[in-house]
């Protein structure tokens, strides 16, 4: 019985250690070897890594960072990237239009955390980027999130751009169609990312999290940065 413990615990180390190694000959320019690796088992698993939980969202893992450059379209048709939003507090959600259910209860729920804020919730941007770019253009999602909130912008672009700023987010996707559908969804992950006014992702927020909770964590981390 130890043996076979013993064999499979050498067998799960090599497993990974090739992992890393495919990480650190295959990461991407301006990736990190840790990057990679977390993104190859992301693939293997189907999702992304589950993240350890604290009150309020949940808390990245050391040396592991979300967020960055990106080059978008917003729904006004204007071209934008991260640093349009340099020295803004933003609420970021990955979804798609044409979602039924989740998507519209994160974008809601955004909107109700800012309201909650008060005066506060003036300094935070809400942001819907796409992760189904084939049927959601710059039109199409300037319909979708006036229905939410009047500052909500959303950011759309072409497949390799909306691939790119996923990966920086550590966002799964995928396509999802039965075989008695002629149109399809899309499988992905959800999460509301807090971003801080320098492009870095303070904060993720779980979908069990109530409005109550993201709107006292977002002012802890408002005031903190305020006063740091």
């Amino acid at each position: 019985m130890f043996r076979v413990i013993r064999y499979s615990a050498v067998a799960l180390l090599a497993a990974l250690a090739g992992l890393w190694g495919l990480a650190w000959f295959s990461h991407a320019p301006g990736q990190s070897v840790g990057e990679a690796f977390a993104q190859r088992l992301a693939q293997i698993f189907g999702q992304d890594m589950a993240l350890p939980a604290v009150e309020g969202g949940v808390q990245l893992p050391p040396g592991i960072t979300l967020g960055g450059a990106f080059s978008l379209t917003r729904q006004d048709g204007v071209a934008v990237t991260e640093a349009d939003y340099a020295g803004q507090w933003l609420l970021v959600y990955f979804g798609f239009t044409y979602c039924p259910d989740v998507c519209p209860t994160e974008l809601g729920r955004m909107s109700d955390t800012i309201d909650a804020l008060g005066p506060a919730g003036e300094r935070l941007t809400p942001i819907f980027i796409t992760i189904d770019p084939e049927r959601d253009g710059a039109a199409q999602m300037a319909d979708y999130v006036s229905r939410f909130h009047p500052r909500m912008q959303g950011l759309t672009g072409n497949a390799q751009q909306i691939a790119e700023v996923a990966r920086r987010y550590r966002v799964y996707y995928a396509k999802s169609r039965t075989q008695n559908m002629t149109e399809y969804l899309m499988d992905h992950s959800s999460f509301i990312y807090l971003v801080d006014p320098i492009g870095r992702v303070r904060t993720l927020f779980r979908t069990d999290t109530s409005v109550e909770i993201m709107a006292r964590t977002i002012a802890n981390q408002l005031r903190s940065l305020t006063s740091s």
